[in-house]
């Protein structure tokens, strides 16, 4: 097992220095092994495609680390996650630009969607609505991230965090104050 991972980390190593310096279309297995010294074979053995293997980067460095019960909330673990993708920046504005089936958007909207629907399972009725629902955040929350990273990371994690708290608790306030109003308004 132990030389597996270290196999496993060759390639990730190189995979991700690749990444820093073009963009992962341009990147072959045969690139990959050749930087770090392996055959295609050993490639292959541990890893469907270059795809798998990005995802695998992400899961092994952020989720399979993260005390998950550490967080005192899901603003938290939020911060927590755009912490480590502004720390891994260039390799994950290059990871995110690719779309379409294996991609890591897509790996990553996968994982992301279940998280949001924990968030939501005590503010929304039960419901087929609640899957559309996560989906909406998701799609909202992938697209301000890959646009964050796009530009550069103008902000840091934490104000990139911030102001996404501040949008949604200013979005609430005003929902359920429209709502007040109407139900005042509105004779039962």
């Amino acid at each position: 097992m132990a030389d597996s991972n270290i196999t496993k980390n060759a390639l990730a190593a190189s995979m991700k220095k690749l990444m820093e310096e073009k963009p992962f279309s341009k990147i072959s297995v045969g690139d990959i092994c050749e930087d770090c010294g392996m055959n295609r074979k050993s490639f292959y053995y541990h890893f469907q495609d270059k795809y798998d293997l990005v995802n695998w980067i992400f899961y092994v460095n952020f989720v399979e680390k993260m005390d998950w019960n550490a967080f005192g909330n899901d603003w938290e673990m939020l911060r927590a996650l755009c912490r480590y993708f502004y720390g891994e920046r260039r390799f994950y504005q290059n990871a995110l630009a690719v779309e379409g089936q294996n991609s890591f958007r897509e790996y990553f909207f996968g994982m992301l969607q279940p998280v949001l629907l924990l968030l939501i399972q005590n503010v929304l009725e039960e419901g087929e609505k609640k899957d559309f629902y996560a989906s909406f955040l998701s799609d909202g929350f992938l697209v301000s991230l890959i646009r964050w990273l796009r530009e550069g990371t103008k902000i840091g994690p934490d104000e990139f965090v911030n102001d996404l708290h501040e949008i949604a608790v200013g979005l609430a306030y005003k929902v359920v104050a429209e709502e007040e109003q109407a139900r005042s308004v509105s004779p039962d």
